[in-house]
This record gives C-alpha cells, sequence and structure tokens, in this order.
C-alpha cells in the first residue's frame, strides 16, 4: 500500500511541475482558473503530491521494503559527497551569480545531482521509482525549457561573484544541516558515521 500511495504522490506532485512545460494546457488552465486560482490549485496538488509521497514512503520502508540490488558501501560516501554540490546548486537558483548564468537551470542540475545519487545508495524498489521518477522529471523539464518560446517565470536579477560566495555559503549551511538534523530526524536515515 505504501508504493501505491507514494506512486500517486509523485504522480500529482511532478504531473503538476509537468504542467508549466506544457503551455497550451497551462494557459487553459489559467484562463478557467484565473491566475491566483492557477496558483492555489498548483500549490494545494503539489502539497497534497508532497505529503503523500512522505507518507507512502515511510509506510513502504516499515512494513514493505523490497531489495533489488545492494549498492557497495563506497556508493553511499560518493552520495554523501555528491550531496554537497547538489545543495549549493539549488540555492544557486535563487541567489543568482554566475554558477546561475553558467548552468542557466542550476535547480535542476540539483535535482539531478540529489536524484542520482540517491540512486547510487538506494538499491531497494521504492527508492528507485521515487529517485529516479524525480530524475526523469528533471531532464525532461530541462529539455522543455529548451523549447519554450516564451520566458516563463518573470525575469530575477543576477548578480555577480558575490551571489556565488553567498550562495555556496548557504549551502555549506544547509548541506549541514540537513545531513545532521534533517535526514537522521525526519527521514530516519543517519547520513554521517554510518
Amino acid at each position: 500500500m505504501g508504493l501505491a500511495v507514494m506512486i500517486l504522490g509523485l504522480v500529482l506532485f511532478l504531473g503538476a511541475h509537468t504542467l508549466p512545460a506544457q503551455r497550451k494546457w497551462r494557459a487553459r488552465a489559467v484562463a478557467a482558473l484565473g491566475e491566483g486560482g492557477y496558483k492555489i490549485v498548483y500549490a494545494l496538488v503539489s502539497i497534497l503530491g508532497i505529503a503523500l509521497i512522505a507518507w507512502g514512503f515511510g509506510h513502504y520502508r516499515a512494513t514493505g521494503w523490497v531489495d533489488v540490488w545492494n549498492p557497495p558501501k563506497a556508493f553511499r560516501h560518493i552520495t554523501v559527497a555528491l550531496m554537497l554540490p547538489a545543495v549549493i546548486l539549488v540555492v544557486a537558483a535563487f541567489i543568482r551569480g554566475h554558477i546561475y548564468t553558467t548552468l542557466k537551470h542550476p535547480m535542476l542540475a540539483g535535482i539531478k545531482l540529489w536524484a542520482a545519487a540517491h540512486l547510487l545508495a538506494n538499491g531497494d524498489l521504492g527508492s528507485i521509482i521515487l529517485f529516479g521518477s524525480f530524475l526523469g522529471w528533471a531532464v525532461f523539464d530541462r529539455i522543455s525549457l529548451k523549447h519554450r518560446s516564451d520566458a516563463g517565470a518573470p525575469a530575477i536579477p543576477v548578480g555577480g561573484w558575490g551571489n556565488d560566495l553567498i550562495a555556496i555559503a548557504v549551502g555549506i549551511i544547509a548541506y549541514f544541516a540537513l545531513a545532521f538534523a534533517f535526514h537522521p530526524v525526519v527521514i530516519g536515515v543517519p547520513v554521517v558515521g554510518v
């Protein structure tokens, strides 16, 4: 049951996040709901999707674990190392500088790196579905961005090297917070010392 709930959550969350790439469908939704209505529905569906993913994955881990392969222990260390640049890339999507202008879409790059890193360290069916889905979505979204005729979101000012240094500093702080607090407490899996 946990896997089915998680998959439903993935369909809702990633489906909502795929809609902006479908410019005609998005335009129809905005025309029907209004810009504000569209954003509210988008946010509610996304929140519901995240809640179902979290509940379903937690239930799966507790009751229905299915091993597909056993990753070498070294892969866990590689995952821990890859997470630092992944977090910095996500932060750089909001604190824009040269990292942003070089990669164009650092959040998608960060999500791809996060998902691929977690696929290295987790060989169970639920993790493969979860992280593989996010990796597939991020690849799809990056490709779709190359084919969009409109700019999408409004432009956000881009700074210089100072913004990059801030993004790196915030990314490092967030990385340690995720490793030492979030992951062991919320996810229930210690990252350091394993």
